[in-house]
C-alpha cells in the first residue's frame, strides 16, 4: 500500500542514502489523516489518487468537466432506430474496461 501512495503522489517519504524510506511525524500524521478521509467520505485510495490526477492534469479536468457537463446527443454515421442500442453497447463496454483496471 505505501508503493501504491508514494506511486500515485499520495506521500512523498524522505529516503536514507540506501534508499529506505523514512517516515517521521509529517508523514505519520499524513497517512493517519487519509485513513480518516477515507472513512468519512466512505471512498478508496483509488478515489483520492483519481482527485489529485485530476487537481494535477488541468487537460484531464477539462475533458471530464466537458463530458459531465455534455448533453446526450446521437452521433452522425448511427441511426436513429439503433441509437439506444449504440448507447447501451457502449456503455456496457466502458464498464467492462474500467472493472479491469487495477486499483
Amino acid at each position: 500500500m505505501l508503493r501504491y501512495l508514494e506511486r500515485v503522489g499520495l506521500i512523498e517519504p524522505e529516503r536514507t542514502p540506501a534508499g529506505y524510506r523514512v517516515f517521521g511525524p509529517g508523514e505519520l500524521q499524513r497517512l493517519r489523516t487519509l485513513r480518516e478521509l477515507l472513512a468519512r467520505f466512505e471512498c478508496g485510495l483509488s478515489d483520492v489518487a483519481f482527485a489529485k490526477r485530476m487537481r494535477d492534469e488541468v487537460e484531464l479536468r477539462d475533458a471530464l468537466e466537458g463530458w459531465i457537463e455534455a448533453e446526450p446527443e446521437r452521433p452522425e454515421h448511427v441511426d436513429s432506430e439503433d441509437w439506444l442500442r449504440w448507447e447501451q453497447s457502449k456503455h456496457e463496454r466502458l464498464l467492462a474496461a474500467v472493472a479491469a483496471q487495477p486499483g
